[in-house]
């Protein structure tokens, strides 16, 4: 293969892999800074089991970042799920917040972790006293999100 070819052959590779680059760069840009959440008056929980709360919790996550809600249904590709277990004292205050399944994109853990602690305090769990839930955030890499509790399906 004459020089000239081959040069331009390989131009189009390194165009191609520094739009990669860029495209997961400006990706990873929207993981950057936690948004801040909108005040909620977090009304009681009446739910009964664990279970029942993931929905409170969900609900109250939903109103805290109405900005970030991924509308419709998501994409086949995400750029993050991940499992994500919380617990929650009587009072609704977090006393913890761990990763069960970690997102391949590891920007994408941290900024949930300080999402749903920025959002505290939760509605508190008057019928179980504590509450320990797992949801699996389906994050988009726009930066918004759905929870598996309330998600609208995937195309």
């Amino acid at each position: 293969m004459p020089f000239a070819p081959r040069l331009a052959h390989w131009m189009r590779v390194l165009m191609l892999l520094l739009a990669a680059a860029w495209a997961a760069g400006a990706a990873q840009a929207q993981f950057a800074m936690v948004p801040s959440p909108l005040p909620s008056g977090a009304a009681h929980s009446e739910a009964d089991s664990d279970a029942a709360y993931r929905t409170d919790a969900a609900k109250h996550l939903y109103a805290s970042y109405p900005m970030r809600i991924y509308k419709g249904r998501m994409p086949p590709l995400l750029y993050g799920v991940m499992i994500v277990e919380t617990e929650v004292d009587a009072q609704g205050q977090i006393l913890d917040v761990r990763v069960r399944r970690p997102p391949a994109a590891p920007e994408v853990g941290p900024w949930v972790v300080s999402m749903i602690r920025k959002a505290g305090p939760f509605p508190p769990p008057a019928k179980l006293g504590k509450a320990t839930y797992t949801d699996i955030w389906l994050v988009h890499k726009s930066g918004n999100f759905q929870l598996d509790t309330l998600t609208e399906g995937q195309n």
